[in-house]
């Protein structure tokens, strides 16, 4: 029997194994994004993960970043200095102003600098060599950031409506017949408690996962067929994939950008909501 051929990917972790010339092609699944690292309780819910690790240092490289830039503020700017106003302008008019209002936006920037800054940086890591793993591609990620806005934005929300009652009486407008408010208040309720939240969370998520997924299906896919095609075309087909790769990497770095920015415009939508006299 001939030796066993192995190939794997440094990218996913995906392993592509042919013995005596049978096996094939192992397609990339959502199991390339379980990787434990320091498995407490075998691979229970208590086990460090990759994404978790990478999370705990995008927290630590931004802190780094922000605290080093701001440290030592000068009227000509340095680059590092730059990028952090740009970043905090960006932010602070475009989506708190704009959005929430000129008169109670602030209060809000810093978290949605925070959300912004964390979730691109996040995002971004996922084309980044030797990291290539985008961490909100793990829903409990986006699920713990979707619950952040969520108590903030509830929270606001019946300080401004006098309490929990005048809250929920401020999901129905005024002036509908007596048998329409039930029908609208069950679809407002659904609509501020459940779908907002959870299409926040799911939107981050679906669109991180999809993207490294199908990068994964070309790069590895590429890569089985230059090393294990048994005709010039089939190789050829594995470089064109490595090419359709890296396009699709420039793709999907103006999808990370995006995803980060739509998520906190919609924070920041939803907390206009909270704040403003009528929904």
């Amino acid at each position: 029997m001939s030796p066993s051929v192995v190939s794997a990917s440094w990218l996913s972790g995906a392993v592509v194994a042919a013995e005596g010339g049978e096996g094939g092609f192992v397609t990339p699944g959502v199991g390339n994004f379980w990787w434990p690292v320091i498995p407490f309780d075998g691979e229970g819910a208590w086990t460090v993960t990759r994404p978790a690790i990478v999370l705990l240092v995008s927290v630590g490289l931004l802190a780094w970043f922000y605290l080093g830039a701001t440290r030592r503020l000068s009227v000509v700017p340095s680059k590092n200095q730059f990028l952090v106003e740009g970043s905090y302008n960006f932010v602070r008019n475009t989506i708190g102003r704009d959005i929430i209002g000129s008169k109670d936006f602030l209060q809000f920037v810093p978290l949605l600098l925070t959300l912004f800054t964390l979730i691109l940086v996040n995002n971004v890591f996922g084309i980044v060599p030797f990291v290539q793993f985008p961490t909100m591609s793990r829903v409990g990620i986006p699920i713990v950031l979707t619950l952040i806005v969520y108590v903030v934005y509830h929270t606001v929300a019946i300080r401004r409506k006098h309490g929990v009652v005048g809250y929920m009486k401020s999901l129905v407008p005024p002036g509908l017949p007596a048998w329409l408010r039930p029908i609208l208040f069950v679809l407002e309720f659904l609509t501020y408690f459940v779908i907002r939240p959870l299409t926040l969370a799911l939107r981050l998520f679906g669109n991180m996962l999809a993207g490294h997924l199908m990068l994964l299906v070309f790069i590895v896919g590429g890569e089985y067929l230059l090393l294990h095609g048994d005709n010039l075309f089939l190789q050829f087909s594995g470089v064109l994939s490595f090419a359709f790769s890296i396009a699709m990497t420039f793709f999907e770095l103006l999808i990370e950008f995006l995803q980060a920015f739509i998520f906190t415009l919609l924070a920041a939508l939803y907390i206009g909501d909270a704040v403003s006299e009528h929904h």
